[in-house]
């Protein structure tokens, strides 16, 4: 018996379905579903076949709307679908958006940016769960294709899934975002709104070929279909194989990042041991787990090359868009960007530098420029500390160390340069310059990531020590 083929309709409920179980919001559930309208064909389309399905199932429908400015018509075009959801009975919602660096990404992806993120503010507003988006089959031919050109990987080429949560595309940890139209030509839309009557609106901006994707729909696309009809069929196809692909190359690269994690940095020598293409993988797998953007293979190229031939005490730094990539001890580090803090900047000439203060009982002083705070602690019973009348008598500093400081941090321990204390507590130099130390008039008190010095500690009611905590 000759199988029948699905319809619009019912590749949509599926697909909705499955998206809903993925949510944890199946059958017996009464969550809001959330669609995005833009009032063109694909999205109007969504509208009906959404309404439909809500109706059938008993569901919580709301559209959400975002006015990007950009066109004179834009106003235009909120009222259409304010008014189409009104004849539908459905919940409406619009958002007016500015877009932000503009000029650095350009138009498309700023829009992008700022429209799934303010979907996602509105669904988290409206307690939807559920976002659905008309993206279809064309669309996902236009994804691949546009990655191609640009290069990508198998990640790439993966195009647009059928549901994922996106959470930092759209800023919202408890939304799926569904594409229940994916395996849906615009062919097939195109039909559905001219038998179903629905108007729609027409995005001027959708014809212009400045925009890659434009120039791709209108020039590109229907070559391809002239020579190769039914081609985005095959594109999704394509997709669905690097989807896989992806997939096991995600879990060779969890299995390689347990094996070769030391906390939160890399063994140098294990990674070492992996062929290229495998540290390659491992390491744009460990930047998506530390939420940066994926190095090119050029600059990952060099960073290896770099880190591998690099001398086992090499204090190796690469700078990344996102973060510094630093070996140390044989270890790679990411370190987040830190502005360099206005201590920093002191003449280390100055007569008198750092901050000077007097204590006066406080259990903790703030030192914006030092980049943290200064905690004043009773001690346990039995312990050593600093005397409070003693501190309270004292002129104090607090500033980043100049050289020669030196600690003793016990009786039964020698006195020590602070440097040669760091490098027995394994504390990168990069961190080591932002850490502070406080003196008196004569002597240091205390040093950050170290401790307290003992000089002056004392066992007794009251007793004082010192806890520096980076901000």
């Amino acid at each position: 018996m000759k199988q029948q083929k699905p319809t619009l309709t019912s590749t949509f409920e599926q697909a909705v379905s499955a998206a809903r179980a993925q949510r944890g919001t199946g059958e017996g559930a009464t969550p809001r579903i959330a669609i995005a309208l833009s009032g063109g064909l694909d999205s109007s389309a969504l509208l009906h076949l959404a309404h439909a399905y809500a109706q059938q199932h008993e569901l919580t429908l709301c559209a959400l709307h975002i006015h990007h400015g950009l066109s004179p018509n834009a106003d235009a075009w909120l009222a259409h679908c304010e008014q189409q959801c009104a004849a539908l009975n459905i919940s409406f919602e619009a958002r007016r958006i500015q877009l932000q660096d503009a000029k650095k990404s350009g138009t498309e992806a700023a829009a992008r940016k700022a429209r799934y993120a303010a979907l996602g503010a509105l669904c988290k507003e409206h307690d939807a769960q559920l976002l659905l988006t008309a993206h279809h089959l064309d669309d996902q031919a236009e994804t691949v294709l546009l990655q191609l050109l640009r290069g990508s990987g198998p990640a790439g080429l993966s195009g647009m899934d059928a549901a994922n949560t996106a959470a930092s595309l759209l800023q919202n940890d408890n939304l799926v975002m569904a594409r229940p139209l994916l395996q849906v030509a615009r062919k097939q839309l195109e039909s559905y709104v001219a038998q179903q009557g629905v108007t729609h609106i027409h995005d001027e901006s959708n014809d212009d070929p400045r925009y890659a994707r434009n120039a791709l729909r209108h020039t590109v696309m229907p070559a391809l279909e002239q020579h190769f009809p039914g081609f985005q069929e095959r594109f999704a196809r394509s997709a669905q194989h690097a989807q896989s692909a992806t997939r096991l190359l995600t879990e060779l690269a969890e299995q390689d990042l347990i094996a070769t994690q030391d906390g939160d940095q890399l063994d140098i020598s294990k990674l070492r041991a992996l062929s290229q293409d495998r540290a390659y993988n491992l390491l744009r797998h460990w930047f998506a787990t530390r939420g940066y953007s994926m190095p090119s293979t050029a600059w990952l190229a060099e960073m290896l090359t770099q880190l591998l031939e690099a001398k086992y005490d090499a204090q190796l730094l690469v700078t990344h868009p996102d973060c510094h990539v630093r070996r140390y001890r044989d270890r790679l580090h990411l370190t987040p960007k830190l502005a360099e803090l206005e201590g920093q900047r002191e003449d280390q000439f100055d007569d008198k530098p750092g901050t000077a203060f007097r204590w006066n009982g406080e259990t903790e002083l703030a030192f914006p420029a030092y980049g943290g705070i200064l905690h004043f602690e009773a001690v346990e019973e039995g312990q050593d500390g600093l005397d409070p009348d003693w501190l309270r008598s004292q002129p104090l500093l607090i500033e980043f160390r100049r050289g020669g400081e030196k600690l003793k941090p016990a009786h039964n321990r020698p006195t020590r340069a602070i440097k040669y204390h760091y490098q027995a507590l394994d504390i990168p130099a990069w961190e080591r310059g932002r850490l502070p130390v406080v003196k008196n008039a004569k002597e240091l008190l205390f040093a950050a990531g170290i401790g307290m010095d003992c000089h002056h500690l004392s066992n007794g009611a009251g007793r004082i020590r010192l806890r520096w905590q980076a901000v």
